[in-house]
């Protein structure tokens, strides 16, 4: 990589007027950076060096130790992390993503692939019927079986949809009567079917089978298991009934009632497992991942082999030396145990048609495939083995005083435009950056104006059906909260106002970017946040009053709106800062087991999700 100081010398010798000196020396200082090439996703060249890694931390996270193209990267230290907001987690989060994309060295077994695809991690399998998961070993071929997306799953398991004032609610079905309708309970609190859905005076108004409204109409909820561990131990704070809902299908429409019976007013489009198509028509696909460390303790733990029986993730030197005694005991070592427990999800796309296909991290993958005859449903008609590229990681860790584990996440520069966002430049201004649709997105058309993030289709019994009023087919997707900070009226003063947390997630980008070695296919992706609670605790709702300047215990910090556009996708929100405001924690609550929805199954519990691996 070229240092500034060669950039001064190189513009020196070109003997050209000043505008040109100044063209020259811009161009060759985007050189430097990686910023990325044009119809991507640029950062700002000028934030506040508010989070930055020294060149000298930079080289000893390399094994070589100096930055290498492609260069094989060691893990963080989880078990030594620092712990110190907010800048040591963002470095964690940029050191595991350039560790998890490294090529596999032979430590890792090898063969070509990257280390989150090699045999020291683990594919988890979609839950079963029961809510058991298996983890099935990567081997050196590298080749991973991928599913579509399927409903972003809410602290009980559920479904989620997003008000438009920006509520999560989780859904449940309804309930049918034997003809195939939905049952409702009238004022007198009997079950009636809905046969249609009316609006009087700008209200929802459901009729029976007569043709006569339903007065006092209420869903027919079924009541929620409480979150607790297996262990009996106190779980976090519930979700609150209010903030359940209930899907309803009627002659073709369909609604979303809350618990009074009101309709929960969402974007058109909005449904509760929604399917992601890419602007040249690719369904987006996702695969989970954990890594050794993870698949031992979760095995030593559900079968016995670890005692005393963990509750929370390994976060110390001697809950990792269990771990690893364990693991030896069934003749396996671990190559680089101090990364701790680590779980990867990651989003997909087909390179057939891809532009600027070297531009993305690839990988062969087994994947469903669709008979796409009927615009308003594709039946699924078996699976084909091809090339896929990465679009979005979720990279999730735990570490030293954390083992409600650190969240981050990660997208290509061509994913999705940003909304208008403001940081804190290098001259402590505040600079706002406008929205700009231009360009070549995979999620979104150049200049596409809103609805935006409005679900077209969504995933049903294995097949894809449309939702009314669409055929399957692309929507445009746009982030909402680009790098995850709060508003600036965010009532809570824990949260750094939006301006200074996005500048510290731009200037880390840049510091990664301006080190990596220029040609570094990691250098076109970026880091859009991360998030942790403070203490580790599980995660607390109760924000305070807008005086109150207490630390609460488990409030979710760091980039606290946090959302990846090729995962979060339909979840996103765009509003000010509220109790009920996107966040990985709203689904992820617990300092426990369970904040890993693979560890413990949501509605099963612990003795489901992931089983032993022997």
């Amino acid at each position: 990589m070229p240092t500034t100081s060669h950039i001064r010398r190189a513009v020196c010798r070109l003997r050209v007027t000043t505008e040109a000196a100044a063209v020259a020396f811009t161009l060759l200082l985007v050189m430097a950076v990686g910023v990325p090439p044009a119809g991507a996703q640029k950062l700002p060249t000028d934030p506040k060096a508010s989070c930055t890694v020294s060149a000298s931390v930079f080289n000893g996270w390399f094994q070589s130790g100096s930055p290498s193209l492609n260069g094989v990267v060691n893990p963080a230290n989880s078990v030594t992390f620092p712990n110190a907001p907010n800048c040591s987690f963002y470095q964690w989060a940029q050191q595991m993503f350039l560790w998890l994309t490294s090529p596999a060295p032979k430590t890792y077994g090898g063969g070509g692939g990257r280390i989150f695809a090699s045999p020291a991690f683990f594919t988890v399998s979609p839950a079963d019927s029961t809510g058991k998961r298996t983890l099935i070993p990567n081997d050196v071929s590298g080749i991973l079986h991928m599913n579509l997306r399927a409903a972003q799953a809410g602290v009980h398991g559920l479904p989620v949809i997003m008000s438009k004032s920006g509520e999560m609610f989780e859904v449940q079905p309804a309930k049918l009567s034997p003809a195939g309708k939905p049952l409702v309970l009238n004022q007198a609190g009997k079950e009636v079917e809905a046969s249609k859905a009316t609006l009087q005076n700008g209200k929802l108004v459901l009729l029976d089978n007569a043709g006569k409204p339903i007065q006092g109409a209420k869903p027919i909820l079924r009541k929620l298991a409480p979150q607790t561990e297996e262990t009996k131990q106190p779980g976090p704070e519930p979700v609150t009934e209010d903030l359940i809902a209930q899907k309803l299908t009627i002659a073709g429409t369909t609604v979303f009632l809350n618990t009074t019976g009101g309709v929960i007013d969402v974007e058109q489009g909005q449904a509760d497992d929604s399917v992601l198509e890419a602007q040249n028509g690719s369904l987006i696909y996702y695969v989970t991942m954990v890594n050794d460390v993870y698949a031992y303790f979760l095995t030593g733990t559900k079968d016995g082999g670890i005692s005393p029986k963990p509750t929370q993730f390994p976060t110390t030197a001697a809950e990792l030396a269990m771990i690893t005694t364990f693991a030896s005991a069934h003749g396996r070592t671990f190559p680089d145990p101090d990364a701790l427990a680590v779980e990867v999800k990651s989003a997909w796309i087909e390179t057939a048609g891809l532009a600027n296909k070297s531009h993305y991290i690839t990988t062969q993958a087994v994947i469903p495939t669709y008979d796409k005859s009927k615009p308003k449903k594709w039946v699924k008609n078996g699976e084909k083995t091809t090339e896929l590229a990465l679009v979005g990681m979720h990279v999730v860790g735990s570490a030293n005083g954390h083992p409600e584990m650190i969240w981050a996440t990660f997208e290509h520069f061509g994913n999705a435009p940003n909304a208008a966002y403001s940081y804190t430049s290098t001259s402590g201004t505040t600079k706002t950056v406008p929205r700009d649709t231009t360009g070549t997105w995979l999620f979104c058309k150049s200049g596409a104006a809103s609805p935006f993030n409005e679900a077209h289709m969504t995933f049903s019994s294995g097949d894809i059906v449309a939702v009314a009023p669409h055929n399957i087919s692309p929507t445009n997707i746009i982030r909402w909260k680009p790098f995850g900070g709060a508003s600036n009226a965010s009532p809570n003063p824990v949260d750094t106002l939006s301006a200074d947390s996005n500048s510290e997630i731009i200037s880390i980008d840049n510091s990664v970017s301006s080190k990596m070695p220029s040609g570094d296919i990691r250098n076109h992706y970026y880091m859009t946040g991360a998030t942790w609670t403070i203490n580790g605790k599980s995660f607390n709702t109760n924000f305070g009053n807008p005086g109150n300047s207490a630390i609460v215990d488990g409030r979710g910090v760091g980039t606290s709106q946090l959302a990846n556009t090729s995962m979060e996708t339909f979840q996103q929100i765009n509003h000010m800062f509220n109790k009920h405001a996107n966040n990985c924690f709203n689904c992820h609550k617990s300092d426990k087991l369970r904040v890993s929805h693979v560890a413990c199954d949501e509605v099963f519990g612990c003795s489901a999700g992931i089983q032993p691996l022997f």
